[in-house]
């Protein structure tokens, strides 16, 4: 077979990302691959044989090794050359295929099967396949170190932002515990739906005409070559499989995709150098700029994002693949193929987020430090929340005036959050009653730290990590 220098493709995804994340191109190379897909075709139409000699009661083990053997090497550069006389790829793989077998039993490869009995059963088994067998092992990955560091970072302070402004204080667990809980809830869904996709042996409107010429029950046949293949037959098909099947498990990648998009770029701006709160690992010999020999750049971040924004677009492509006039026409024929470039950009951006995460370090020290620094112009103006509820609890009707009062106060003193507000006697008084009642320990400097605030976050970040590491299980 012809090779060819890597560096001679055009894709990108065939020579740079081929060589960076090497051992997941190699593993979908397994399934969605050229040569995968052609030898996907391949099984199914021996599966269809094996079907056929079944129901005739003269399938033996033997036959179908071979048959399954046949499959298993066919060369795609023989069925591509056959397609150069045919002009058309299915026709030349089952004239392929019926020099390999004996003369007897090639009469019954593609018997009764239109082109896309044998197409889009094939996309199933190739979706199925490589979901399962790489796509969900990187997801499921990347979900428990997640997970490490949710439980890990659990109660380590860090200040909240909304708005990109200094919120009320949060831990660096409750940050990456909302990626636990958004990407395992897709994972677990992108799974689910890996288990619909469904294979057809329907003819070429669906209604069974050419089964119905062989065989007296056409859907018996149907269930014996979908079986086969691991594979339910679609419930309605007309020349195709329903698009929503694959469509579905498409559109759950890319919701995926999104969740893992979104980490990247909050983790990238944690990373800034006037923020400093995460940073990934860095080798001894890696270079941050070609210019500037100090700079540590995210770049692994960036990367995630950058391939994000490659791939999110084609979901339109996949959507306008959902329509097909009549029973059929041939207008997702190269446009579908392309589904092969979003599994792999999408699977190596997954690879690629791993390595951020599992070597992603809290520098706790300056989370600590802008979390002491929080509130604007006014240090530990973030626990402005914390007493204006407390004043409500109190019974102020203007709780709420009351520390914004306090707050510009601090701002135009310089002075701290705590430090103007223990000047306002009966109010602190007020608020240190109520975190009496409440259990609080050492309410009379609650409002000196603002770590002294966060909730429930400690806690349920622990407790999602535990959730989902077991369900990735």
């Amino acid at each position: 077979m012809e090779t060819r220098n890597i560096f001679e493709n055009l894709s990108c995804i065939d020579h740079r990302y081929s060589i960076s994340e090497k051992a997941v191109f190699d593993g979908l190379s397994q399934y969605i691959s050229e040569q995968a897909s052609i030898r996907s075709c391949a099984k199914c139409e021996a599966a269809l044989v094996k079907a056929h000699l079944k129901v005739r009661g003269q399938l033996t083990d033997e036959l179908a090794k071979k048959l399954d053997d046949v499959a298993s090497a066919i060369d795609p550069e023989e069925v591509y050359a056959e397609e150069e006389k045919t002009k058309h790829n299915i026709r030349a793989l089952v004239n392929v295929m019926k020099t390999k077998v004996d003369s007897k039993i090639g009469p019954l490869i593609h018997l009764g099967a239109t082109s896309v009995d044998i197409l889009d059963t094939a996309l199933s088994c190739r979706m199925r396949d490589v979901t399962k067998n790489v796509v969900l092992p990187e997801l499921k990955k990347l979900e428990n170190y997640l997970c490490d560091i949710a439980e890990r970072e659990s109660a380590t302070p860090q200040v909240g932002r909304t708005h990109g402004q200094h919120a009320v204080p949060i831990t660096f667990g409750w940050e990456i515990a909302e990626f636990v809980a958004r990407l395992g809830k897709s994972i677990l869904k992108i799974e689910e739906l890996s288990d619909d996709l469904v294979g057809k042996l329907a003819g070429p409107v669906g209604s069974y005409n050419g089964p119905s010429m062989i065989v007296k029950d056409p859907e018996e046949l149907e269930r014996i070559y979908t079986e086969f293949l691991g594979l339910k037959p679609s419930e309605y098909s007309n020349q195709l499989v329903e698009a929503e099947h694959v469509l579905r498990l498409l559109l759950e990648m890319n919701v995926a995709f999104g969740i893992i998009a979104n980490l990247a770029d909050d983790l990238r701006n944690l990373q800034r150098s006037e923020i400093g709160e995460v940073f990934e690992y860095f080798a001894a010999t890696q270079v941050g700029s070609s210019t500037m020999p100090q700079k540590r750049n995210p770049w692994n971040s960036e990367h995630v994002k950058s391939l994000w924004k490659a791939m999110c677009p084609r979901v339109i492509t996949f959507y306008m693949d959902q329509i097909s006039e009549h029973q059929r026409d041939l207008s997702n024929s190269a446009s579908q193929r392309f589904i092969t470039d979003y599994i792999a950009g999408f699977t190596m951006a997954v690879s690629r987020m791993n390595s951020v995460v599992k070597g992603l370090q809290a520098d706790r020290d300056n989370m600590a430090k802008n979390l002491e620094s929080a509130g604007g112009k006014v240090k530990g103006g973030v626990l402005a929340e914390p007493a204006y509820i407390l004043l409500g609890e109190a019974g102020y009707n203007d709780g709420h005036e009351i520390i914004r009062q306090i707050t510009l106060e601090a701002e135009k003193s310089g002075k701290t959050f705590f430090e103007v507000l223990k000047t306002h006697e009966k109010e602190y008084a007020d608020i240190t009653t109520q975190l009496e009642k409440l259990g609080v320990e050492n309410p009379a400097n609650f409002f000196e730290h603002p770590a002294n605030y966060c909730g429930l976050a400690a806690k349920k970040s622990a407790r999602l990590a535990k959730k989902y590491r077991e369900l990735m299980k």
